[in-house]
């Protein structure tokens, strides 16, 4: 009997469908140890790698790993801005642009920047505009691209220190560094730098006095310079939301120094024999 050449023929071992459905939100315990070990109610972020200068096409950049967490980001500039009006005359414009990469979360996403993206990347430079010194280099343009290979929690938080990171590479005039930081609270408790499953997971408790705060902060002045939040908290569960954050800022602060005397100590010229 002669074959139908046309015909498209299927696999001959599959998958039942049922393998791609969607999971619901796992309910983590509000009591106890988190899953990786780490302390509720106390200012406990994950171990942090920090390493400048990996990208020699960039003016600078910088990698951040804090546990399964890692982005890298790049900055270009200053060059000459495309479009000129009367702002561009006295200081220059920071741009940024945040992307996950397809493989970065569980489920697989696309190249094209979607809705999150941009609202990241809209938060990104609100947080970093306050601390670069634009009047320094009018009609000139700073791009700032992050791009996360691995979502596992407190995205926004570490992109803003690895952005910052990079910005002090790629030697850009800034007033202070930008360090980044974010909790989740859950009815009485909370959690420091939350992994993807805290972020994500449903509580069996009431919604009241739940959601994710992230702050950005300029630990040599003492200033916030960005603030974002969600869901319902009271004003005194954010105040003390905010405290936590900062805390956790300067917790972070030290590792930053260090990788960035590193990057410039690596790009120093070796010292002359006399």
């Amino acid at each position: 009997m002669p074959t139908d050449t046309k015909r498209v023929r299927g696999p001959e071992v599959s998958q039942s469908p049922s393998l791609f459905l969607c999971k619901p939100a796992a309910v983590l315990p509000s009591q106890g140890p988190r899953a990786d070990g780490r302390q509720r109610d106390q200012v406990d972020v994950r171990p942090v790698f920090v390493r400048c200068g990996l990208v020699s096409q960039a003016k600078g950049s910088a990698y951040i790993e804090a546990g399964n967490t890692k982005l890298m980001c790049c900055v270009y500039g200053p060059r000459e801005t495309e479009r000129k009006d009367e702002t561009d005359m006295k200081c220059g414009r920071l741009t940024t642009d945040m992307r996950f990469a397809p493989f970065s979360c569980l489920e697989r996403g696309s190249w094209i920047q979607g809705s999150q993206d941009k609202d990241l990347s809209l938060m990104l430079h609100e947080s970093l505009q306050p601390a670069v010194c634009l009047n320094k280099y009018p009609r000139s343009q700073i791009e700032v691209n992050v791009m996360v290979l691995e979502n596992s929690g407190s995205v926004l938080a570490h992109a803003v220190t690895c952005a910052s990171l990079a910005l002090a590479d790629a030697g850009i005039e800034m007033y202070d560094l930008v360090l980044g930081c974010s909790i989740r609270q859950d009815g009485v408790s909370y959690v420091v730098d939350p992994s993807y499953m805290e972020e994500n997971s449903c509580s069996s408790a009431s919604s009241h006095n739940q959601g994710g705060l992230t702050v950005a902060f300029l630990p040599s002045l003492n200033q916030i310079s960005g603030l974002q939040s969600d869901g319902e908290m009271t004003e005194e569960t954010l105040a003390a939301g905010v405290r936590t954050c900062i805390e956790g800022c300067y917790k972070l602060y030290p590792v930053i120094q260090q990788a960035l005397a590193k990057a410039v100590r690596r790009a120093a010229p070796p010292p002359s024999e006399s």
